[in-house]
């Protein structure tokens, strides 16, 4: 009965203004801000805008770095962000001033964003440098990079066996997994996740019982692989990463064997998306075209866009979209609103009616004037009913019979378009089959879109044979009388 869903559950996200604190923390990017803002008259840069070599060592001691290998690269590496993210402007040397001639760098305009701009200023800066490490964790490694360049100067690609696309799909489907992972187990509250179930996400088959040698080979080799990308993405603040143990590889050789069931999982690497690792999966993917819902989108949507969109989402999630709605929206007036956008025939009528009802126990007693105008409607009586009852008001009319099996063909209609919980599901069948007796000889004239499909849902679900085969002939009869 479903119609099309959302790719994704909605996500929580923090305010931009705690995300721009957790973006401006970012290590690496943090390095890049000190480093645009040490860049001088006396900066010199090579041809492609990197820190030529002989100043590395002072970059390095500006940060408070190590003066030796480690604590070059890394300098360069905050550098190369800071340029990327147009923190510093370079200022390229002229072509005829020769091969070894060098560079200035300045102060970008996006520096002055870093304390002056807004939330969205920074984070827009931070998702372009986010767009730069992701580039460099699908860089190929090159052991020797001079065996790779030709007696005419050009790099000989294909012999690094290296397909950027590929690369960088890889990638974004394990961090699309780890999304996934994290939002549907409580946001950025959610547990680490064992970097070899994240490798076997991408590589073992739904359908495989036992893996072949073959596949744990593959999950051994992409476990290394992301060991060395998650070390490589940590510092702009997207993940929490607890690495390989190194001592696995001395202990098991080059590759690191997926572990027994028995054995200490976290020694096999631990990941975790952060909020701000959960706000940048999310831009990136919506720049993808992917559906990815946050909480509070619809705040300043209409009752039908509200009622649409949180159709699927999970209890919490819908109740949060609708306190969010209500505060902006202001309850004056909100009941009727709702209660307007519940009305329909369509597919997902059923469940907007369920989420109007849910809705309105939040917008409280103010809501009772425009409940009860709509006591006599043929759609939304019996929500009205229930609703006041359930408010404990006073004179609420009792409904004719028809109105009673509609709701009932209604609510059963909405629990099986949200494809709830099995067991809740069947007890409330059971539950409304055993209220009424005779519920099956009345149930197939209901004048509902969903009569016939409810019906034979119901016959599949009863655990009474006999009441089972009573709900079949009654949708057999609901769709002869409807001709369906």
């Amino acid at each position: 009965m479903s119609a099309e869903r959302p790719t994704l559950p909605p996500v929580r996200l923090h305010t931009e203004a705690e995300l721009a604190r957790d973006a401006l923390a970012a290590p690496l990017l943090a390095r890049a801000v000190r480093l645009a803002r040490w860049a001088g008259p006396e900066t010199r840069v090579g041809a492609g805008g990197e820190l030529v070599e002989e100043q590395l060592p002072a970059a390095a001691e500006h940060l408070g770095l190590t003066a030796d290998e480690d604590g070059a690269a890394e300098a360069s590496e905050a550098w190369r962000l800071a340029v990327d993210t147009g923190l510093v402007d370079v200022e390229d040397p002229e072509e005829a001033a020769g091969e070894d001639a060098e560079g200035t760098a300045a102060a970008g305009e996006n520096l002055a964003l870093i304390t002056g701009g807004s939330p969205q200023d920074v984070l827009s800066i931070w998702l372009d440098g986010l767009e730069a490490v992701h580039a460099d964790a699908t860089a190929p490694v090159f052991e020797d990079f001079a065996d790779l360049v030709g007696e005419d100067g050009s790099i000989d690609f294909e012999s690094l066996d290296w397909d950027p696309e590929v690369e960088a799909e890889f990638l974004d489907g394990i961090l699309g997994n780890l999304y996934l992972l994290t939002v549907g187990d409580g946001g950025a509250d959610a547990a680490p996740v064992p970097l070899p179930a994240l490798a076997a996400s991408m590589i073992v088959p739904d359908d495989m019982g036992e893996p072949t040698d073959d596949v744990l080979e593959q999950v051994s080799e992409a476990m290394m692989r992301l060991d060395d990308q998650f070390r490589v993405l940590e510092p702009i603040g997207i993940v929490e990463y607890r690495p390989l143990d190194e001592a696995l590889l001395a202990e098991e050789g080059e590759d690191a064997t997926p572990p027994a069931d028995d054995e200490d999982v976290t020694r096999y690497g631990m990941v975790k998306l952060t909020p701000l690792g959960l706000y940048g999966i999310r831009a990136r993917m919506l720049e993808a075209g992917v559906d990815a819902p946050a909480i509070g989108d619809l705040a300043d949507k209409g009752a039908d866009a509200l009622l649409a969109g949180i159709a699927y989402y999970p209890e919490t999630a819908a109740r949060s979209e609708v306190e969010q709605w209500l505060t902006r929206r202001g309850a004056d007036g909100a009941a009727a609103e709702l209660l307007a956008a519940a009305r329909g025939a369509d597919q997902q009528a059923p469940l907007r009616r369920l989420h109007c009802q849910q809705a309105l126990a939040l917008v409280g007693a103010e809501a009772e004037p425009a409940v009860r105008a709509v006591l006599d409607d043929p759609e939304l009586g019996g929500l009205a009913r229930v609703w006041l009852a359930e408010l404990g008001a006073a004179d609420v009319p009792a409904p004719p019979e028809s109105m009673i099996f509609w709701l009932a063909i209604d609510t059963i209609a909405a629990q099986l378009e949200s494809e709830g919980d099995l067991e809740e599901l069947q007890g409330l069948v059971e539950g409304l089959a055993g209220q009424h007796s005779g519920f099956f000889d009345e149930a197939w004239r209901v004048e509902h879109p969903a009569t016939a499909d409810v019906l034979e849902a119901m016959g599949r679900l009863h655990s009474d044979k006999k009441k089972a085969k009573e709900a079949r002939k009654a949708a057999f009869k609901a769709r002869s009388r409807t001709g369906g």
